[in-house]
């Protein structure tokens, strides 16, 4: 069946159990357990077909078939290249150049980093969609984490919900930073007045930044910051770090420069998250691209 399957045996403590309570305590949820009977899933107990309401023994062989992957129109494979920093069964992790958009757009369709993963998936024949457990913005590179499944990207959502997975940026900003550390807390709204553009409102969502200055290139009057966020809405910290006068590099959306570079300088550097396999930590780093390091390095 061209589809994910995954098997468990029930252990002695957590027998007798009805198979929907057992599924429960692996995280299937309800909505999938209705996707699963209604659109071409299956639920097996010692390879039988079963219902949610079969009573499981200690010992038994449980297996679910997620239903197949629905293919979105909008996004067809293209033969571009990608730079895997990590993949197993269930997690592929890549890095995004800046100036390739994550999913396609009605203004940039085709170049997308979606368009070259499910390139790669018919390559290697992987029956998925494009699952982004998070998106960068077009000119911001770094770490992408990208779901195999759609099971494995909705338990990465709710690991995003309870902030269980973390992530680092670097940035470059305009001027020095005066603290060492600190912390922006500043409501993020979408500018009445662009489709594009974020603003800090009264009227936004609550976001919380944490930065800490790592460098001040003084020749160049530009601080490097590494910046943790707690929240994650649409252009976080380009509109923090412009809010408090010191704009990214190459920003010229948000008041930086582009003497320097023409794109912001911002670089997603780390992600780590708890594996909802494995339950082990997985830690994933991406050097510097070379514009950047090249900023630094001629100081």
């Amino acid at each position: 069946m061209n589809t994910f399957t995954f098997t468990w045996y029930v252990q002695n403590e957590e027998a007798p159990v009805l198979l929907r309570e057992y599924l429960k305590t692996k995280q299937i949820s309800k909505a999938a357990l209705t996707d699963i009977k209604f659109h071409g899933g299956a639920l097996f107990v010692n390879k039988k077909e079963v219902t949610v309401r079969t009573l499981l023994n200690s010992g038994d062989e449980v297996t679910v078939w997620f239903p197949p992957e629905t293919k979105s129109s909008s996004m067809k494979p293209e033969d571009i290249p990608l730079d895997i920093i990590y993949e197993d069964a269930h997690f592929i992790a890549v890095l995004k150049p800046a100036g390739m958009p994550t999913i396609p757009s009605l203004y940039q369709p085709n170049g997308s980093l979606a368009s070259a993963i499910l390139n790669y998936y018919q390559i290697k024949d992987i029956p998925s969609t494009f699952h982004a457990v998070n998106r960068l913005d077009k000119d911001t590179s770094g770490i992408v984490l990208i779901a195999k499944h759609r099971f494995a990207h909705s338990l990465m959502s709710k690991q995003q919900k309870d902030k269980v997975i973390k992530r680092e940026y670097i940035a470059f900003v305009q001027g020095e930073l005066k603290d060492e550390r600190g912390t922006i807390d500043r409501p993020i709204a979408r500018n009445p007045e662009s489709i594009i553009e974020r603003m800090v409102s009264e009227d936004g969502k609550r976001s919380v930044t944490h930065y800490e200055k790592l460098d001040f290139v003084q020749n160049s009057n530009f601080s490097v910051v590494s910046l943790r966020l707690e929240t994650g809405r649409t252009h976080q910290i380009r509109v923090h770090m412009a809010s408090i006068g010191h704009p990214l590099l190459g920003d010229d959306l948000y008041g930086g420069t582009l003497e320097m570079i023409e794109r912001q300088a911002l670089h997603s550097e780390k992600t780590s998250f708890i594996h909802p396999f494995t339950e082990e930590r997985v830690m994933l780093v991406a050097d510097l691209p070379q514009d950047m390091q090249q900023l630094w390095k001629h100081r």
